[in-house]
């Protein structure tokens, strides 16, 4: 493990990339369930119960079989061509980056090491080229290309070991409950995200007067 980083309260951040740096857009996915007859959220919820999403987060199946799977958990509440329609719709739902958080990222990034920890689909590294963030962070955590997914405390220790830094010396960043709290677990300073302000909130003691003279200067951290 690398020595802890002087003065700094933590070593390392750990982030989680969906619904945290990048936002998708359902308004063309909801359109489609409406004309169906369905409530809005309905495939989201067929696509992410843990029997269908965890295959492919775990990179066991690729997209298409993933799509199929939410098409045949669709069944018997709208026509097979239309259950293929709204998973392809789905998994083609367009998405952007929070540039709030990429700004934020980047800035601590400055004076620790980032790893991007996500439960995601082996896309992931061409969606964070096609935002233009494929150099964002030191390391990019992808499930589906580990093995490992969020809550496993495993997928939390191999993150720590790539960052070279305890996971009591780590900043965990996540949208789910459930994830932060396993974080928690492992003695890591968990941040609930649920807005921009929460992670700059969780950034400002990295950021503080008594470190900027040592971070504003120094170089970037490189991978551990």
């Amino acid at each position: 493990m690398a020595d802890a980083v002087s003065g700094a309260p933590f070593d390392a951040v750990l982030c989680d990339v969906d619904n945290v740096l990048r936002r998708f857009d359902p308004s063309g996915l909801h359109a489609l369930e409406r004309a169906a007859g369905l409530a809005e959220g309905t495939t989201m919820k067929v696509a992410f119960a843990p029997e269908v999403d965890l295959p492919v987060l775990l990179g066991r199946i690729d997209l298409q079989e993933w799509v199929r799977a939410i098409a045949a958990g669709l069944a018997g509440l709208v026509p097979e061509a239309t259950a293929w329609e709204l998973g392809t719709a789905l998994l083609e739902s367009p998405f952007a980056a929070d540039e709030a958080v990429v700004s934020l990222l980047r800035r601590a990034r400055t004076r620790v090491p980032l790893a991007l920890v996500s439960n995601a689909t082996l896309q992931l590294e061409d969606d964070l080229d096609a935002m233009g963030l494929s150099d964002l962070a030191d390391h990019v955590v992808n499930s589906a290309r580990v093995g490992l997914a969020k809550p496993d405390p495993r997928i939390y220790r191999l993150a720590a070991s790539l960052v070279g830094a305890r996971p009591d010396r780590c900043l965990f960043v996540d949208d789910s409950e459930e994830n932060v709290a396993a974080a928690a677990a492992l003695g890591m300073r968990p941040v609930h995200f649920r807005e921009p302000a929460d992670l700059e909130r969780a950034l400002e003691p990295l950021f503080g007067p008594a470190r900027t003279a040592a971070g504003e200067s120094g170089a970037k951290p490189g991978p551990a």
